[in-house]
């Protein structure tokens, strides 16, 4: 039964997802893409969607990929799957780090998922930029294609917010950054 699957899939992503939403990408498209729900193309349009859509990105992509194999039903199941596992751990640890809390064991376990945390997510902005730029967005099994077009448009960006910031001293504002991205996307796709 698809919904039950649903849930178990992405309640697993949950439990054993560290970092928050963009560190679980590389465990969503290995789940997901590997039961044939979606392919490679379709979970890159769900990120985009999912990351400019208001709300947490894990909820928003579970519930897209929810959605897309069993409805609303199917949203439910993976929204509940990806969710339920962070409730119970919050839920343990309120209740037990008051006892723990100067603990130097516990300080040393989150001291040392950090660095997983940091690489996961630094392999997933690797390897969505590489299938990006280098393989039209395909897998890495696909052929070689330089899609210069993205890639120009990714350094004519990413070039005006570093002079933005050096001028201003200021940080470019992220909802803006993204409706300049969607235009360009727009105009040029």
């Amino acid at each position: 039964m698809i919904f039950l699957e649903l849930f178990g899939v992405f309640f697993l992503i949950g439990l054993f997802t560290f970092g928050g939403g963009y560190a679980m990408i590389p465990l969503i498209e290995s789940q997901v893409v590997s039961r044939g729900w979606i392919n490679i193309e379709t979970l890159y349009d769900f990120i985009a969607v999912s990351e400019v859509t208001p709300g947490p990105f894990a909820i928003n992509i579970a519930t897209f990929i929810g959605s897309s194999q069993g409805g609303i039903l199917g949203s439910l199941c993976a929204t509940l799957g990806v969710v339920l596992p962070s409730f119970i751990v919050i839920l343990l640890l309120a209740t037990i780090l008051n006892r723990f809390s100067k603990s130097k064991y516990l300080s040393g376990a989150i001291d040392g998922v950090k660095p997983i945390i940091i690489a996961l997510i630094a392999s997933t902005v690797i390897m969505l930029m590489i299938k990006t730029f280098f393989f039209g967005g395909n897998s890495l099994t696909s052929p070689f294609v330089i899609d210069r077009t993205t890639i120009a448009l990714f350094l004519i960006i990413f070039g005006f917010t570093i002079i933005y910031k050096k001028i201003t001293k200021k940080d470019f504002n992220t909802i803006l950054m993204l409706l300049i991205s969607a235009i360009f996307g727009l105009i040029v796709f």
